[in-house]
């Protein structure tokens, strides 16, 4: 057991010095990378076209990098956008590596990139341990999903700057609960800020923009309460769970 739990560490520990590598490289071309975490279903692709649109829109160059187990479906709806998207197939692997994320933007990230998403894979076990070299981690929920998600995924929660619900024009049919979520965010992550949204009828994209942005434009992102990727805000030690 004790065996098992060295190699994990080790993992990680060439995980964050890849993800830190690669940081540096991608602050230096002047890229604010955004690393998007959540369960299946969660209505994360479609919001994300709508972000890309808006940023598009708004002059910027703006690009997508999306992961899944099969298909490249995410990656065509992506398209939609107009901007440049490449599908990352990880053949089972259940969450993003720094080092897969390098492989996919070398020779590909389009010149004067501002802004990247990266869709890590439908999971909020696995790829909370994971650094990307992000500059903002986001976790996103569905109303559907259930006020106490934030409870039953404390890592995931727990280290993310910036927090998105989504599907919120299903919050009444759903009998969600926003006040009893907002209050398990809190025991989480104190201080997180939460963007409503839904894709559905465009609530909330803007805003999810207009973050990121404040941030690129040298706003302070939140403080994880478990430390967040290292190098992403004054804390530089992250605080992990070992992948199950």
């Amino acid at each position: 057991m004790c065996r098992s739990v060295d190699v994990q560490q080790a993992v990680l520990a060439k995980n964050d010095g890849l993800a830190a590598t690669l940081r540096s490289d991608l602050a230096g071309r002047g890229v604010t990378t955004v690393n998007l975490m959540s369960s299946p279903g969660s209505g994360k692709t479609e919001l994300l076209g709508q972000v890309l649109r808006r940023a598009l829109d708004g002059g910027l160059t703006a690009a997508a990098l999306t992961a899944d187990l099969a298909t490249e479906n995410d990656a065509r709806r992506l398209a939609r956008s107009g901007a440049p998207v490449k599908q990352l197939l990880t053949g089972g692997l259940c969450h993003l590596e720094a080092g897969q994320v390098r492989g996919h933007l070398d020779g590909w990230l389009p010149a004067g990139t501002e802004l990247l998403f990266v869709e890590n894979v439908g999971n909020l076990v696995c790829p909370a341990a994971y650094d990307l070299g992000e500059t903002l981690r986001v976790v996103l929920m569905a109303v559907t999903e259930g006020e106490d998600k934030p409870l039953k995924y404390p890592t995931a929660f727990g280290s993310a700057h910036l927090v998105v619900l989504t599907k919120t024009d299903l919050a009444e049919p759903a009998g969600f609960d926003e006040a009893a979520f907002t209050a398990n965010v809190a025991r989480v992550n104190p201080g997180v800020p939460v963007v409503r949204t839904s894709a559905r009828t465009g609530t909330g994209a803007g805003a999810l923009l207009d973050h990121v942005l404040a941030v690129r434009a040298g706003a302070p992102p939140h403080a994880p309460a478990l430390g967040g990727p290292a190098g992403t805000h004054g804390t530089a030690t992250t605080t992990r769970t070992a992948p199950a």
